[in-house]
C-alpha cells in the first residue's frame, strides 16, 4: 500500500474508530517541561454555546485562518465538539474534521454525537499529551481552542503537530489573556514557546464578545524543526509578577 493510500484509508476510517492515525512520534520525555503551571481539565468545553456563538467566535476563527470547503482540519482538543459541529459544514463533504482528545470520557461522547448528527466527513481521533497522533502531510489548518494552558508538555506536541500539517499550514491557538493557573496563556508565552519549536508568528488578534485572542502561526517543515534535546523553555514571567 502506498503512503498516500494508507493516509486516505486513516482519514475515511468510521468515527466511531477513535484510534490514533498515526506512529507515535518521539516521546515526551526527550522534550524540556514547560517553566509554566499546567492547568488542569475540567471540563470538555470553555464556555456556554449560547454565549459562544452570539460572539460569532467560530465565525472569527475561521475566516481569520480562511477556512475553506475542501480542507482538512485538526481540532485539537476537541472536547464536546463545539468547534467541530461548526466547522463541519464549513469545510463540506469534500472536506475533513479531524476531531482529537486524549480524554475517553470526551472521546466517547463525541464519537456518539457525531455518529447521531450524520457528520460523514468528521474523524474523532485518540491522541496523546504531547503528540496528536495525526498522518503526516495531512492537515490543512489545526485549532487549540481554551485548551493550550492544559498541555502538560507542549514543546512534544508542537512538534509532533508540525509533521502532520502540510507546507505552509498553519496554527491557530485561542485562548484568554491569563497566567495558565487561571486558564489562559500570556500572549508573550505563547509566542516564545511556539517560536522555540519553529513556528512563525502571522497574527494575533483579539476576538469580538470577550471570547479571547486568536494566535495564528505557519508551522514548520518537518525538517526545520530543532531536535527536541536542543529545545529551550520560556520562563514564564507574567506568572511570577502577578503572584
Amino acid at each position: 500500500m502506498t503512503r498516500f493510500a494508507a493516509i486516505l484509508l486513516l482519514l475515511t476510517l468510521p468515527a466511531s474508530a477513535a484510534e490514533p492515525l498515526a506512529a507515535a512520534g518521539p516521546p515526551a520525555a526527550r522534550f524540556p517541561k514547560p517553566d509554566r503551571p499546567v492547568a488542569e481539565i475540567v471540563a470538555p468545553q470553555w464556555a456556554h454555546e449560547g454565549q459562544r456563538d452570539r460572539a460569532d467566535e467560530v465565525g472569527q476563527v475561521a475566516r481569520l485562518m480562511r477556512i475553506a470547503p475542501g480542507k482538512t482540519v485538526a481540532d485539537i482538543g476537541a472536547g464536546s465538539g463545539y468547534y467541530v459541529f461548526r466547522l463541519s459544514p464549513r469545510v463540506g463533504p469534500q472536506g475533513r474534521i479531524l476531531a482529537q482528545d486524549i480524554m475517553p470520557d470526551y472521546l466517547a461522547d463525541l464519537e456518539r454525537r457525531v455518529s447521531d448528527a450524520g457528520l460523514a466527513n468528521v474523524t474523532v481521533v485518540r491522541g496523546e499529551a504531547h503528540d496528536p497522533r495525526l498522518p503526516p502531510g495531512s492537515v490543512d489548518a489545526a485549532v487549540l481552542v481554551h485548551m493550550y494552558h492544559e498541555i502538560a508538555q507542549p514543546f512534544g506536541l508542537l512538534w509532533n503537530l508540525a509533521a502532520a500539517m502540510r507546507p505552509g499550514g498553519r496554527v491557530g491557538i485561542v485562548d484568554a489573556d491569563a497566567i495558565p493557573s487561571r486558564h489562559g496563556t500570556p500572549p508573550k508565552l505563547l509566542r516564545c514557546e511556539l517560536a522555540a519549536v519553529g513556528y512563525r508568528e502571522v497574527s494575533m488578534t483579539r476576538l469580538k464578545g470577550g471570547v479571547g485572542y486568536l494566535a495564528v502561526f505557519e508551522a514548520p517543515a518537518p525538517d526545520r524543526r530543532p531536535e527536541p534535546e536542543a529545545i529551550r523553555p520560556c520562563r514564564d514571567e507574567t506568572t511570577r509578577e502577578r503572584r
